[in-house]
């Protein structure tokens, strides 16, 4: 399967696409949110969350690096990795822990971790495109390659 496109013209467009994700991802998995600053990884993770039944507030965890959710479908991580100094500061919050078979871990800035983080089931590109954004959804895996086929 090869990569998936979106045009996001508005916010509520990413949390959409957030939302769509999470059906895909509600058995556990990896996904990789790229972008510069302000593309839209935090407001997509929010939908994300969200549609898997977080009710409360979506906080991105720059300052924590990890942000836990326990949600009726298991577990979920929101990594922010973008202060992160050396990945081998990963290794003193359990970072191998988090990416049990089950879980969704969802990880912001994933280039500062280095080799201490798990390679994704999927990939996604967020970049600014004119006044809103475009996303583009890179399968990684086998099980990466499923869940594009589902979204497809």
């Amino acid at each position: 399967m090869s990569e998936l496109h979106w045009t996001l013209p508005a916010e509520a467009d990413t949390v959409a696409l957030g939302r769509r994700l999470a059906a895909v991802l509600a058995k556990g998995g990896v996904l990789y949110l790229q972008g510069d600053l302000g593309v839209g990884k935090t407001t997509l993770s929010r939908g994300l969350i969200q549609a898997l039944g977080h009710t409360g507030a979506v906080k991105s965890p720059t300052y924590t690096l990890v942000e836990p959710y326990e949600l009726p479908c298991g577990r979920l991580y929101h990594f922010d990795l973008y202060r992160l100094n050396d990945p081998e500061e990963l290794e003193l919050i359990g970072i191998r822990d988090y990416f049990a078979p089950a879980a969704i871990c969802v990880v912001e800035w994933p280039d500062k971790g280095g080799d201490a983080i798990p390679e994704p089931d999927l990939i996604l590109e967020l970049e600014k495109a004119g006044t809103g954004r475009s996303a583009t959804l890179i399968p990684n895996t086998q099980l990466g390659m499923l869940m594009a086929k589902n979204l497809a």
